[in-house]
């Protein structure tokens, strides 16, 4: 059982990779800083989890790998509140920044990130923030689960 719980949790990260990377590249949806650090938990479920695998640590690495995936939630959810002006705007997440001419700020905005408050996307009215966060945040319950019941025996 926990086994297969790990296993669906790194099939799980490296599909949400797999979304992300394809619809940056491929859709032309370029990410905001808040974007990225969403990405960076599902980049460590990959080698924590296959290094449980490997070294037969499978309980251990289902803890590793639920505490990454409440790390993404929480800042899926944070995102998805900065989206829809909850929360406020992180001091990086801006896209212009003390331009003192035109060629300054017409420089800024050939070279800037999409800023972290607008929504690129979305899917049913809801950002794809707001789907990882209630994706991560599933998977999180399924993790769980899986160590409440891989305790027992």
């Amino acid at each position: 059982m926990a086994r297969g719980t790990l296993l669906l949790s790194i099939a799980f990260a490296a599909g949400a990779l797999a979304f992300a990377y394809i619809l940056q590249y491929l859709a032309g949806l370029e990410p905001c800083d808040l974007c990225w650090w969403q990405r960076y938990p599902y980049m460590a479920i990959l080698p924590a989890g296959l290094l449980a695998l490997a070294s037969g640590h499978v309980r251990a690495g289902l803890v590793i790998v639920l505490l990454l995936l409440l790390a993404d939630a929480g800042i899926a959810w944070f995102h998805g509140g900065v989206e829809a002006g909850i929360f406020a705007l992180p001091e990086g997440c801006t896209s212009i920044s003390g331009a003192t001419s035109i060629e300054e700020l017409r420089a800024q905005l050939l070279t800037a990130a999409p800023a972290c408050d607008q929504v690129a996307a979305s899917f049913l009215g809801l950002s794809l923030s707001v789907w990882n966060a209630i994706g991560a945040s599933l998977m999180a319950l399924f993790v769980a689960f899986g160590l409440v019941r891989s305790a027992g025996r």
